[in-house]
């Protein structure tokens, strides 16, 4: 469990993947390279139609980078390698050819706001307050930034962006388009959950891919795209002061 997991349940046509980390189900280099495959995975098989996407616990649906592994990141390579593990999550739910649906219980992090800005489409809980914290700690969001400005446009981007010690509201997520449905408790949210994903995996497969394409057009560049801005958060993660100040947050 240092290093996660993932693990999938199949149900009828539907796969449930699943994410947890004991550190408040932030990701570590092993497991973003799990989920990415998991998601590749269930999206060539035959018999899913549509793919759920969550975590485990309560209150916190991921806190984004690991700053345990974060803080042993000493060379351009290794940094490029840990950030590209986010922009690989975010590639496998572009290509994968099935519909994500997000299902966050709670707080999202960082490249946890990442990951459920590139589902398809996402339902949340009243709990699911998101920021971005990157500035915070001498780096930026630059590989997720697509996937967020995807879905909230460069205005609301900056807002997450330039505001990395505050947190937005479930309803703010809502009002800018990164939730879908807000609820006031996880089995509101569960039992609306299984029905939507249940009328999903009901209709044309065909009609389903097609809509996935058509969700991700102009996105062709992310590839290359995603690379370089992984690359720019490693150079930022070596500066010293960036080191200090990883350290001090792992310290308080």
């Amino acid at each position: 469990m240092e290093s996660g997991d993932v693990v999938v349940n199949h149900k009828g046509q539907v796969s449930w993947i699943t994410f947890s980390h004991p550190q408040h189900n932030s990701m570590p280099s092993s497991q973003l390279s799990k989920l990415t495959e998991t998601i590749l995975v269930e999206g060539a098989d035959r018999d899913t139609k549509v793919i759920v996407l969550q975590s485990a616990g309560d209150r916190t649906f991921c806190a984004g980078a690991n700053f345990t592994e974060l803080a042993t990141i000493n060379s351009l390579d290794t940094g490029k390698r840990f950030f590209g593990g986010f922009a690989s999550v975010i590639m496998a739910i572009r290509d994968c050819n099935k519909l994500v649906i997000g299902r966050v219980q709670g707080k999202a992090v960082g490249g946890g706001v990442g990951l459920l800005a590139a589902t398809d489409y996402c339902m949340a809980t009243k709990w699911a307050s998101l920021r971005l914290s990157e500035l915070s700690i001498g780096i930026g969001p630059f590989v997720i930034e697509p996937a967020i400005s995807r879905k909230t446009g460069k205005a609301g981007f900056i807002q997450l962006a330039l505001n990395p010690v505050e947190w937005q509201t479930a309803e703010w997520a809502n009002h800018h388009g990164l939730y879908q449905s807000v609820f006031d408790t996880s089995e509101s949210m569960d039992e609306h959950l299984r029905k939507y994903v249940d009328s999903l995996a009901s209709y044309s497969e065909d009609a389903l891919l097609q809509m996935k394409r058509l969700l991700w057009e102009g996105t062709e560049n992310w590839s290359s795209l995603l690379a370089k801005r992984a690359e720019k958060s490693a150079r930022l993660l070596l500066n010293q002061d960036t080191q200090q100040l990883i350290q001090s947050f792992i310290s308080s």
